[in-house]
């Protein structure tokens, strides 16, 4: 996917390219991400859909609930919810970053 070391770096356009490329993957895996967490407390809280998105994002985001849980099943779901969010935000950090982090030590390494 990204070039060798011994390759010439990439234009600008194939690298703007790999960079979309990222951002609709990073977003893809939110949005999946986001849906899970909806369909969870819709139906393992019994939230409203509007609620349910409202905690799912903000468990998603970092922020935590904000209904209060009430079923065991919910609670549990959360949990796993929240662990699960905290990997999500790991690995889109690492697909915005990668690209941008790999063209400036590509660049760097060019001279050798």
């Amino acid at each position: 996917m990204y070039e060798r070391h011994n390759q010439p770096l990439i234009s600008r356009k194939a690298f703007i390219r790999r960079l979309l490329i990222h951002v609709l993957l990073a977003s893809g895996l939110v949005i999946v991400s986001l849906g899970a967490g909806i369909l969870g407390y819709h139906f393992l809280e019994n939230l409203s859909w509007i609620d349910a998105l409202l905690n799912a994002s903000m468990i998603l985001g970092g922020m935590g609930p904000v209904n209060t849980l009430t079923t065991d099943a919910g609670k549990v779901f959360a949990s796993l919810y929240a662990l699960f969010s905290g990997m999500v935000f790991l690995v889109v950090a690492g697909l915005l970053v990668a690209p941008v982090a790999h063209r400036i030590l590509h660049r760097m390494h060019l001279d050798k």
